[in-house]
């Protein structure tokens, strides 16, 4: 007769976030995601980007637009030396226009209302950080579970970890109870580059904050280059954001939304000979 098996271990449930953190993080969900969709109303209005001071219109480094073609609009985006077909998408999607309406806050061309949605929704995202950031530094949520541990700096463990990511292997028992390397240094980059950069950034294409912090706006190598930096930090995040999901997604949807909503997180124990 076969051996009967033996009988799998509980999931084990823990804490994983604090409230601080899930409040912070679903308000960060809106205001990132209106600040987008927004941003690229604005960004419409003028669809290219420039290093420097001021914009060299014969010159972008970016640049979406749309030409006539045997009777028919063509979508084209100018990336550097590069020049791309984008019909559908980007220069013309139906319409002339940068980014399709589908993808900007409001649908609909108007560069006022974009900045009102963007300008309104900044505010909620700075205060937002801002509350995210002390919570995390006083209550210790920064150094308890975003620093790195000193195990985990270790070469051969950095390249482990790469490997089981590459292969959607995801840490089971008293390894899943913390973030890993690679999700450590994801979150730090966001929370203390990118989004501060986009933040300041954002500032700096303000006419009422050249008066004040034009040092910051000369740090970043002008109003134009701080504009690109703005793009640039802006596509980073959406880069996050889709990674960020994949791995939400194969590592188990309901086990980490259920995480995020009420604090829990159930582990899977460790199997034998894994």
């Amino acid at each position: 007769m076969p051996s009967a098996e033996r009988p799998r271990p509980p999931m084990e449930t823990i804490r994983r976030h604090g409230l601080v953190t899930r409040l912070t993080h679903w308000t960060n969900v809106l205001a990132v995601l209106v600040l987008l969709a927004s941003g690229l109303q604005i960004f419409n209005a003028h669809p290219a980007l420039y290093w420097g001071e001021t914009s060299t219109f014969s010159r972008p480094w970016v640049a979406m637009a749309a030409v006539e073609r045997g009777g028919e609009f063509v979508g084209l985006t100018k990336v550097g030396g590069a020049v791309f077909e984008t019909t559908g998408v980007l220069g013309y999607s139906g319409e002339v226009r940068g980014f399709p309406a589908w993808a900007t806050l409001p649908g609909y061309r108007s560069l006022a209302d974009g900045r009102r949605w963007h300008f309104f929704f900044a505010w909620v995202f700075a205060i937002n950080l801002a509350v995210y950031l002390a919570a995390g530094l006083i209550g210790g949520h920064v150094r308890r579970d975003l620093l790195p541990d000193r195990d985990q700096i270790r070469p051969r463990r950095i390249l482990r970890e790469i490997a089981d990511h590459a292969r959607l292997r995801f840490p089971r028992g008293a390894e899943a109870k913390r973030y890993n390397l690679l999700q450590k240094l994801a979150y730090l980059i966001v929370v203390f580059v990118l989004l501060p950069m986009m933040l300041l950034t954002g500032l700096c294409m303000s006419p009422a904050f050249g008066s004040v912090g034009y040092g910051l706006i000369e740090l970043f190598g002008g109003r134009q280059s701080a504009r690109t930096l703005h793009f640039l930090s802006a596509s980073a995040i959406v880069l996050f954001v889709v990674v960020h999901l994949a791995m939400v997604v194969a590592s188990g949807a309901w086990n980490n939304v259920r995480a995020m909503v009420t604090g829990r997180f159930a582990v899977r124990p460790e199997e034998a000979g894994t």
